[in-house]
């Protein structure tokens, strides 16, 4: 037994009080998510119906080390209730904890979802509590089979890359409670915008709400990381985002990403479209359009975007079928924007240039449609952008939060581990965005030639 004691804030009393069928533990390190979350978990396996339970981590070690054996973890609080099986016995294979409680014998499966052989085998029936530890890193399909047999879930999870489909089809779901709102970043905030599912809780924890730690030692956890870093954003400010090899890391929502409202405020002085193509029914290859507008202040401004993926269409898209699509889109953005007189495409694919200057002369159409300048390295493009997205707090990169896609690629892309270039993923209206600013890169931010 630890000498520590669980000392509860406010905000953690009402956790543990209120009532709700999932609830999402998301925040900064060392704002005892864990601890807690697993104390309230054993109360609700303590009161439920059903004998049958789970506790899921990446793998059953990680659950001893974590949930089970830690300080203040299920055998130090519980003490002789509990008696932890690791190897199972003879009647529950399935390492297991046996929980006795004043409603007879629990059975609490402890399984790891990093090993999908394992756990299809052990996931059957249905089960009064789940516990999914770190759900941001647990195999979407195991959280989609376990959450269907579970009658409450909780969940703790760490900031990660927003892209990840645990966050759209279920973390994104929950809502805070009014009274704690915010608590959370904005930018958490702003994300929690999937469709709501009836009494899901979205719960954000810092380090003032871990009464166990010290003025002295929150100090020293902030001081440890260096701030600017994704560590930073991650572990210090709670704040999502993809946490290693991430290309444009100082770029936030709460900086760059403005509304609709905002940009019609400013004053455009020229406007300009990319166009970036890829046709596949394979690979999740996209084709992109990107409409940009550049400000008297020297700011570019993603201001819309329209995304298409062949994979997903059932008559997948060909040359032909992009240049109607890519001039009504320039129509409709000169009517809300301004009219962007010369647009920049994909030079790799000469078949789309040649339907586009087709439709051209078939059609009353005043756009010029370019080959994208490509003479700029991916390398010096990068760096540019990185300038303009947040250089010593000026900001001269921003995109209308309308831009899904693009957000999520600033968000995604990333370098190679082995090499000082980006991965070929994530990158379509990155690329896109590349094709039109890069005419128009001396009239952005404080731009000086080498």
């Amino acid at each position: 037994m630890s000498q520590e004691n669980l000392i509860l804030s406010d905000k953690y009393k009402a956790f543990i009080r209120h009532s709700a069928p999932v609830e999402f533990l998301e925040g900064t390190t060392a704002a005892g998510k864990t601890t807690v979350g697993i104390f309230k978990f054993m109360l609700l396996v303590a009161e439920s119906k059903k004998k049958y339970h789970i506790i899921a981590a990446k793998d059953t070690g990680t659950a001893e080390k974590n949930i089970i054996n830690k300080d203040l973890g299920i055998i130090d609080d519980f003490g002789v209730l509990t008696e932890y099986n690791g190897n199972g016995t003879k009647d529950e294979k399935i390492p297991h904890i046996l929980y006795h409680t004043s409603k007879g014998d629990k059975i609490i499966y402890v399984m790891g979802y990093g090993d999908k052989k394992k756990w299809q085998k052990a996931l059957g029936g249905q089960y009064g509590c789940l516990y999914i530890d770190e759900i941001n890193t647990a195999d979407i399909d195991f959280v989609r089979e376990s959450f269907m047999r579970a009658d409450y879930v909780m969940a703790t999870l760490n900031p990660d890359d927003p892209n990840l489909p645990v966050y759209k089809e279920y973390i994104n779901c929950s809502r805070p409670l009014p009274e704690y709102k915010n608590d959370a970043p904005p930018e958490i905030n702003s994300m929690l915008k999937e469709e709501p599912k009836p009494g899901w809780v979205h719960w954000f924890f810092s380090f003032i709400h871990n009464l166990g730690l010290s003025k002295e030692k929150i100090d020293q956890i902030i001081m440890n990381v260096p701030k600017g870093t994704k560590l930073y954003k991650n572990k210090i400010q709670g704040l999502r985002g993809r946490a290693t090899g991430l290309i444009f890391g100082n770029f936030t929502r709460g900086k760059n990403v403005i509304t609709r409202e905002q940009a019609k405020k400013y004053k455009f002085i020229y406007f300009s479209a990319g166009l970036d193509t890829s046709y596949s029914q394979e690979s999740p290859d996209t084709f992109a359009f990107i409409y940009i507008g550049i400000t008297d202040k020297r700011k570019v401004v993603v201001l819309d975007e329209e995304v298409y993926n062949n994979a997903n269409l059932d008559i997948p898209l060909a040359p032909s079928d992009i240049a109607p699509r890519f001039f009504k889109f320039l129509e409709k953005n000169r009517k809300v924007w301004g009219f962007a007189r010369d647009t920049f495409v994909d030079s790799a694919d000469q078949a789309t240039i040649t339907e586009l200057n087709k439709y051209k002369r078939e059609h009353a159409c005043l756009y010029n449609f370019l080959n994208a300048y490509k003479k700029i390295t991916i390398i010096d493009r990068i760096h540019l952008q990185l300038g303009w997205i947040n250089c010593n707090g000026s900001v001269f990169y921003e995109v209308v939060e309308t831009c899904k896609n693009h957000i999520g690629e600033l968000e995604s892309y990333s370098w190679k581990e082995d090499k000082y270039e980006p991965e070929d993923a994530n990158d379509h209206t990155i690329n896109a965005s590349q094709y039109a600013w890069i005419p128009f890169k001396t009239k952005i931010g404080d731009y000086k030639e080498a």
